[in-house]
């Protein structure tokens, strides 16, 4: 058996196809969605991905503002920009790119954005309205799992779900949205004690831990769900010979590019598991596409116009 490839680039495609005519609609009402991504410094990392961003704006049609200040600037100038970012109406969406450089206090830079415009789900407000069963603006990743999951076909009501990370960014949130699912969730982490004992129940697994391909095959209930969220940039001949061992072609590209990019989950587990998103092309596409949704969702929310298609659903 070889798991379904659930294509997250396949689905992004289709969510922005919808995007594009909603996105027609508040223009032709007047209203241009706008995102502002704030990257502080020179981080390589950071800009790749904010630049992507910037260019899904530009392919949907979306407004964008790119704000670069230097790494050396202080909490206070920080929280200046992010305050007149709030009070500017042509934005909809304030990012902040982390990490931020040591010496800004991250958490207060959050919180300061306004929760209408906070499109990454990051503000207490917005993590604690997702927690009462009253989602509002929801952090990107964990919102995309779900999409893949609805779009696939992957039954949630009742299904055993098993989450292996706790960050505030990923593992907290999904927890949270497959709750609201009606899945059964249980949350895995570094002190879980028999790690396995809880993976091999899982109709749904999602791995969001940061190492790469430590989801093994044994570790995975045959036939079930997998999500693998990591992105891993391995760059060690001897952890890539490991994980990519019987993948010729990935061994390969790492050999001629002298890294290459592994998920959470060994490749192995594609025997093993009934669907699996691929790493790249799995979790990926759907992040900053949630990004562009929840952009769109604040310009509506923030003038209190409704989503037709949603209104027709109901």
């Amino acid at each position: 058996m070889t798991a379904r490839v659930l294509d997250g680039t396949a689905i992004r495609e289709r969510i922005y196809a919808e995007l594009r005519k909603e996105i027609a609609e508040l223009r032709a009402a007047g209203v241009r969605p706008g995102l502002a991504a704030v990257v502080v410094g020179d981080d390589p990392a950071s800009k790749i991905y904010v630049r992507n961003k910037i260019a899904a704006c530009e392919q949907l049609g979306l407004g964008n503002f790119h704000i670069t200040p230097p790494a050396n600037l202080s909490t206070a100038e920080l929280l200046a920009m992010v305050r007149e970012l709030n009070a500017r109406d042509e934005v909809d969406g304030i990012l902040v790119q982390l990490p931020l450089p040591g010496q800004i206090d991250a958490r207060q830079i959050l919180e300061a954005v306004d929760p209408a415009k906070d499109v990454d789900g990051f503000h207490p407000m917005n993590i604690g309205r997702l927690a009462e069963g009253r989602p509002n603006l929801v952090a990107c990743t964990p919102l995309g799992v779900m999409e893949i999951l609805q779009r696939s076909g992957i039954r949630m009501d009742g299904a055993n779900a098993v989450v292996v990370g706790r960050s505030n960014i990923v593992g907290k949130p999904m927890a949270l949205l497959l709750l609201q699912a009606n899945a059964t969730v249980t949350v895995c982490h570094s002190k879980t004690r028999d790690l396995r004992r809880f993976t091999r129940e899982a109709d749904i697994l999602v791995a969001a831990i940061g190492r790469a391909g430590f989801i093994r095959a044994v570790d995975v209930k045959p036939g079930a769900t997998v999500i693998d969220v990591g992105i891993n940039r391995i760059s060690d001949a001897r952890e890539a010979q490991d994980i990519f061992a019987n993948f010729p072609e990935r061994l390969e590209k790492f050999r001629k590019n002298g890294s290459v990019i592994a998920g959470d989950v060994h490749p192995e587990v594609a025997q093993v598991a009934g669907a699996l998103t691929p790493v790249p092309g799995g979790v990926g596409p759907l992040t900053i596409a949630m990004l562009m949704s929840n952009t769109v969702k604040a310009a509506r929310l923030r003038r209190e116009l409704q989503n037709p298609a949603a209104v027709a659903l109901r």
